[in-house]
C-alpha cells in the first residue's frame, strides 16, 4: 500500500489496482464532490470539495505591524500639514497611506468590467460582504453603503457597459466606490471612529485624459459656496452631481448617496470623536476632494454641539481638480488636509492645466489666473519616483507609472530622499502586475494576472456553462430620503 498527500487530502492506493478517477456529475449547489471507484471501493475515499463560485484569489495581505495610532492620529492625518514626517517618511503614516491606499485598491478589484458579463460596470459582492470576499476582514471596517454614478457624457472612459443590453444589471448606472466605518476594536486604535469612503476611478488606465474638457466653471448650483469664484472642472462636477430618476441606482446623484450617508453615521456615533477619510486613485482621487469640499462646505464637519470632525483626504495620482479660489476654499477656510501621492514619471497629476498651474512663475500665474484653464493643485505633495525601485522596470509606459499597486509598492520601499529603497512591510511585489506589465522578469511575474477562473462561466447541473446570477445588491437605504430632507436636500431631489 501507499500513501499520496495531494494538498489537504490523503488518498491511499493499492499498488496492483490503480483506482479509476471519475468526477461526479456537475452539481447545481455551490460544490462539486469527487467521487471514486475501484475493484475494493473502501480502499480509496476522497471528500474534497471544489468550489463552483469561480472568483479570483486575492493574495493574503502582507504582514504590517498594528500600530496604536489613537494619540497620534491627528497629526498623521494632516493637522500639521505632514510637516516632519514626509522626508524621512514616518512608519505610521506610511502604514496609513498604505490603508486607504489598499482601501481604494478594492474599487478595482472588485469592480466588473469584462463587457460579456451582464453585471458589467457593477461591484462583483454584496456590500455587507465586500472585505469578506477581498480578505480584507483585518483592516477592521464595515461597509455601510456603496455609491452609484450615473452614466456622464463628459467622462464616458469611467463607464463600463455589457455588450448584452438585454440583459444588463444597469442600463444607466456604473458602480463608483462605497462608505465604510471602522468597527469598535479597530476604533480604539485609531483613537476615533473613522468613516471611509473610497471613489473608483478608470480602469482604463490614463486614456480617460483626452475626456477633460480642460475647462473649469462655478461650482453647481446644488453646492452651496459663499464664494462665487470658485470652479472646478466641469466634467468632475457632472459624475458628482448627475442623477437619472428612471435608474432606481443613480435617482439620487453621487453627490447625495455621500451626504446622506455621512449624515447618519455622524448621528449614529454623535457621542463619540469622528474623522472623516476620502481616498481616491486617478478619476477617484478628484472625486475624492470634490466630496470633501462638499461636506465640509455643507457643514456636515461640525456636530450638533459645534465640535468639529477631522476630514482628511490621501489620493493617488490624482488631476487638478479647481482654480486657484477652490484650494484656497477648502485649504483655509474650511481647514480640509490633503495628502496627494504622485509618481514623478506619472502623466496624469500634470493635468489639466498643462500650460497654466500652481507650477507657473507667480507672476504669470496671477495675470492669468481668471482663465477658465487655469488650475492649481490643492494639499501637500508627497513624490515618489518609481526608477527608485530595483524590482520595477525603468522604462514601464504611462499605464505602469499610473498603477495605483505601483503607487504602494513605492510607499512600502520609500524611506526619505537619498535614503535607498527597501521595503518596510514586506509587501508582495507580484501585487504590481496584476493589471500591467512592470514588475523585472526576474522575478517570473506574469503580467495582468488578475482576472476570474473560465471568464467567470460556471457548469450547471445541466452540463452547460453559464454566469451564475449574482444576490441583489441594494440601491439605497431605507432611510435616505430622510436624512435628505434633514439636509435640506430632498426638494432638489424631486
Amino acid at each position: 500500500m501507499a500513501t499520496t498527500s495531494i494538498s489537504n487530502m490523503v488518498v491511499t492506493l493499492e499498488a496492483k489496482n490503480p483506482p479509476k478517477l471519475q468526477a461526479a456529475p456537475a452539481a447545481s449547489s455551490s460544490s462539486h464532490t469527487l467521487v471514486t471507484t475501484t475493484r475494493k471501493p473502501s480502499i480509496m475515499t476522497c471528500k474534497a470539495a471544489i468550489s463552483t463560485q469561480l472568483k479570483p484569489e486575492r493574495p493574503m495581505p502582507p504582514k504590517q505591524e498594528q500600530l496604536d495610532i489613537s494619540s497620534v492620529w491627528r497629526k498623521l492625518h494632516g493637522e500639521d500639514k505632514w510637516a516632519g514626517l514626509l522626508d524621512p517618511l514616518d512608519p505610521g503614516l506610511r502604514l496609513e497611506i498604505i490603508r486607504y491606499g489598499e482601501m481604494a485598491q478594492a474599487t478595482y478589484d472588485s469592480f466588473d468590467y469584462d463587457p460579456y458579463s451582464k453585471y458589467c460596470g457593477s461591484c462583483r459582492y454584496p456590500h455587507e460582504k465586500l472585505f469578506q470576499y477581498l480578505d480584507m476582514t483585518h483592516m477592521g471596517y464595515t461597509v455601510s453603503r456603496y455609491i452609484y454614478a450615473t452614466a456622464n457624457v463628459s467622462l464616458p472612459s469611467f463607464f463600463k457597459r455589457s455588450r448584452f443590453p438585454h440583459k444588463m444589471w444597469s442600463d444607466r448606472a456604473n458602480w463608483a466606490g462605497y462608505i465604510a466605518v471602522s468597527d469598535d476594536q479597530t476604533s480604539k486604535s485609531l483613537g476615533r471612529r473613522d468613516i471611509a469612503i473610497a471613489w473608483r476611478g478608470t480602469v482604463t488606465h490614463t486614456e480617460w485624459l483626452a475626456d477633460l474638457t480642460n475647462y473649469l466653471r462655478p461650482l453647481s448650483p446644488e453646492i452651496p459656496c459663499g464664494d462665487q469664484g470658485v470652479k472646478v472642472e466641469a466634467g468632475f462636477m457632472d459624475l458628482y452631481t448627475d442623477k437619472s430618476p428612471q435608474c432606481r441606482f443613480c435617482k439620487y446623484s453621487a453627490r447625495h448617496q455621500v451626504l446622506s450617508e455621512v449624515r447618519k453615521l455622524v448621528e449614529k456615533y454623535e457621542d463619540e470623536e469622528v474623522s472623516i477619510t476620502i481616498t481616491g486613485h486617478s478619476l477617484g482621487s478628484a472625486l475624492a476632494v470634490l466630496s470633501a469640499f462638499d461636506l465640509a462646505e455643507t457643514g456636515l464637519n461640525v456636530k450638533k454641539d459645534g465640535s468639529g470632525i477631522h476630514i482628511s483626504v490621501i489620493t493617488f495620482a490624482g488631476p487638478r481638480v479647481g482654480n486657484w479660489r477652490f484650494k484656497q476654499r477648502l485649504e483655509l477656510d474650511h481647514g480640509v488636509k490633503v495628502l496627494r501621492v504622485v509618481n514623478t514619471h506619472d502623466i496624469v497629476p500634470k493635468s489639466p492645466g498643462f500650460i497654466i498651474n500652481e507650477s507657473s512663475p507667480e507672476w504669470v500665474y496671477r495675470l492669468f489666473k481668471w482663465l477658465p484653464w487655469s488650475y492649481a493643485h490643492v494639499g501637500v505633495q508627497l513624490e515618489l519616483n518609481h526608477r527608485d525601485s530595483p524590482e520595477l522596470n525603468p522604462n514601464g509606459d504611462a499605464s505602469c507609472a499610473h498603477n495605483l499597486e505601483a503607487y504602494l509598492h513605492l510607499i512600502d520601499g520609500y524611506q526619505g530622499s537619498n535614503l535607498g529603497f527597501k521595503s518596510a512591510t514586506e509587501r508582495d511585489v507580484a501585487l504590481v502586475n496584476k493589471s500591467c506589465d512592470f514588475v523585472k522578469d526576474e522575478h517570473s511575474v506574469p503580467p495582468v494576472w488578475w482576472q476570474d477562473m473560465n471568464k467567470g462561466l460556471v457548469r450547471g447541473s445541466d452540463g452547460l456553462w453559464r454566469q451564475p446570477e449574482r444576490p441583489r445588491h441594494v440601491d439605497h437605504p431605507e432611510d435616505i430620503d430622510h436624512h435628505l430632507n434633514q439636509l435640506g436636500l430632498l426638494q432638489s431631489q424631486s
